[in-house]
């Protein structure tokens, strides 16, 4: 047992038996609260001072019996005291309130329930983005791994599938939930308590099973991946497309940072709304090249041409350099940038 627990549980007895002691000593001697809680102090803490009133045989019987047990429970109060100023456990007791209290500030972030090899690597991503999450682990093992590497994640102790835990997670707040424990059946009551707690929650889950995608997907789960499915098609990929499966490697891993493919979001006061890819200037300014657009209702447009028009929500998929990405999603949630951008692309045309 934890000897936090250890100290605390030590400290709810000794306050249990001096109640017991101050209303033994009132209803046995029928002493005052005043005398009788003076009286199971002094027991207690063996300090050697005479009795306050003459004892009745009861009472001395009494008296000794208390005695008997508080030494047990002051002893143990001691060595648990002892044993957490020796282990260090007031550091991390003081650590753990600031990583609670920074857990707490949380606002849009992402939930990851599992710190096993999957978990450890989507952890490493989203600290590289950089995106806020926090990582939900039970197993005691992992929790130790995490303390011991030094990434600074934030973590919290505790099982997902009961509702309290996530709630200490901020499930409330959070944008996003990804479910990648072991075992499929805790990925599916992960999935329910996250979905009952927050409907509005974008959940991705992890199926290791054949058939368990169906049943995370009822659970509320909006997309499921199978990693065995992946890896095993990804395997095929590269023998039989493997300029392909290197060319996508190099457009997804963080290994070749020249290139990189990513998403940007057109925020509903964007400027370019109403634009055509051709007339916001968006090729020629930064040189991305957009490779799709994905619209709000989902309907995904592939290789777009130059008159297809920019839309609130839409998600512009574009490859090119990370600088000119970046670029592009600084001009993107610039209010007063569009304008300037259109009015001198179209003088260039002209």
């Amino acid at each position: 047992m934890d000897p936090v627990r250890h100290f605390k549980i030590s400290i709810c007895v000794l306050l249990l038996l001096l109640t017991v002691g101050t209303c033994g000593y009132m209803t046995l001697e029928g002493w005052s609260l005043l005398d009788a809680l003076y009286m199971t102090v002094i027991t207690l803490g063996t300090v050697g001072f005479r009795e306050v009133h003459d004892l009745s045989h009861v009472g001395k019987v009494f008296t000794m019996m208390l005695i008997f047990f508080g030494v047990g429970v002051i002893g143990y109060i001691v060595g648990s005291l002892a044993q957490i100023m020796f282990e260090g456990q007031f550091q991390r007791i003081i650590g753990r309130k600031k990583v609670e209290k920074a857990i707490a500030a949380l606002d849009g972030h992402y939930i990851i329930c599992g710190f096993g090899r999957i978990g450890s690597l989507i952890c490493k991503e989203f600290s590289a983005k950089p995106l806020p999450f926090v990582v939900v682990e039970k197993d005691v093992e992992m929790i130790a791994q995490m303390e011991q590497d030094g990434h600074g994640y934030l973590f919290l102790p505790g099982d997902a599938t009961i509702d309290d835990v996530l709630l200490r997670a901020g499930i409330k707040k959070a944008k996003g939930l990804i479910s990648v424990v072991t075992s499929d059946t805790e990925n599916v009551y992960i999935t329910l308590t996250a979905r009952g707690l927050n409907p509005d929650l974008f959940i991705l889950a992890r199926a290791g099973e054949e058939g368990s995608e169906i049943k995370l997907k009822r659970a509320g789960a909006n997309k499921v991946v199978s990693p065995y499915l992946i890896g095993g098609s990804r395997m095929a990929q590269a023998i039989l497309r493997p300029t392909v499966v290197d060319f996508i490697e190099i457009a997804t891993g963080r290994e070749h940072m020249e290139l990189q493919m990513e998403e940007i979001l057109i925020p509903p006061h964007s400027g370019f709304i109403g634009e055509t890819l051709a007339s916001s200037g968006f090729r020629k300014e930064t040189g991305v090249i957009i490779v799709g657009v994905k619209k709000q209702t989902g309907k995904m447009v592939f290789n777009p041409e130059s008159h297809t028009k920019i839309e609130a929500h839409d998600t512009l998929i574009v490859l090119g350099e990370p600088a000119a990405i970046q670029k592009l999603d600084q001009l993107v949630r610039c209010d007063s940038c569009a304008e300037e951008l259109i009015k001198k692309h179209r003088k260039k045309d002209e």
